[in-house]
C-alpha cells in the first residue's frame, strides 16, 4: 500500500492528484516550489516505474511546469527528481527568478525555509488548483481518505 514518506508530509500541504501522482506544495514560502509524488509503492527511481507510468509522470510534470510558469510569471522552471534525502521518488517543481535570493544557483541551503502565512497558503493553494482544475486533476484538501489504487499499468517488458 501507499505511504507518503514522513518528510513529505511535514514539508509539504496537498494540492491534489493527477492520475499517476500526488501534488504537494513546499511549506516553504520563499519560491513557488510544488513537488509530483507517484502514487506507486517502493519506488525510488523514475526508471523503476513502467513504461506507460515514467510517460503520464513526463506529462503531469510538463503540464505543472506549465501552468505554474504561468501563475508565477517564471523566468524558469528547475524540476528535478534528487532523492538524496528522501529515497521515495518525488519531483521537485521550482519557479525561479532573476530576482529570487539564490538565483542563479540552486535554492537549497541559501535562505532558511520560510512559513506561509494562512492567507498566503490558502492564495498559493487557490491559485494552483483553479488553474489546475481539470478531468485529470482532483483537488485533495487533506491527505486524509487518500485513496490509492495500486493498479498495475506496467505494459509487456515493463517492471517496477
Amino acid at each position: 500500500m501507499f505511504q507518503l514518506h514522513s518528510r513529505l508530509a511535514e514539508d509539504t500541504v496537498p494540492v491534489g492528484r493527477f492520475p499517476l501522482s500526488l501534488l504537494l506544495l513546499s511549506k516553504d514560502a520563499n519560491y513557488p516550489w510544488c513537488l509530483l509524488v507517484p502514487l506507486r509503492e517502493d519506488v525510488f527511481e523514475i526508471h523503476h516505474l513502467g513504461e506507460r507510468d515514467q510517460q503520464q509522470l513526463m506529462r503531469e510534470s510538463c503540464r505543472l511546469a506549465e501552468v505554474m510558469t504561468s501563475v508565477f510569471d517564471a523566468d524558469k522552471m528547475n524540476v528535478a527528481a534528487l532523492g538524496n534525502v528522501v529515497p521515495q521518488l518525488h519531483v521537485h517543481h521550482i519557479a525561479r527568478f532573476e530576482t529570487d535570493p539564490a538565483w542563479p544557483q540552486p535554492i537549497w541551503g541559501v535562505k532558511p525555509a520560510a512559513g506561509y502565512s494562512e492567507a498566503q497558503l490558502q492564495d498559493r493553494l487557490d491559485h494552483l488548483r483553479s488553474a489546475l482544475v481539470g478531468d485529470d486533476f482532483e483537488v485533495l484538501e487533506s491527505l486524509e481518505n487518500l485513496e490509492v489504487s495500486l493498479v498495475d499499468t506496467t505494459g509487456p517488458g515493463d517492471w517496477y
